[in-house]
């Protein structure tokens, strides 16, 4: 039983760690939006 908490907390430890790494080394001007809001023109076409 304690063998298997262990394992558990080292998965949320591993999930948690990893999206820290990714929110640390994440460069936002390097990426393309994913999505982005129409411009005016496009409403109006």
């Amino acid at each position: 039983m304690k063998l298997t908490l262990l394992a558990i907390a080292l998965f949320f430890f591993a999930v948690v760690a990893s999206f820290v790494w990714f929110v640390m080394t994440w460069d936002r001007d390097a990426e393309q939006p994913v999505s982005q809001l129409p411009t005016q023109q496009e409403w109006t076409a």
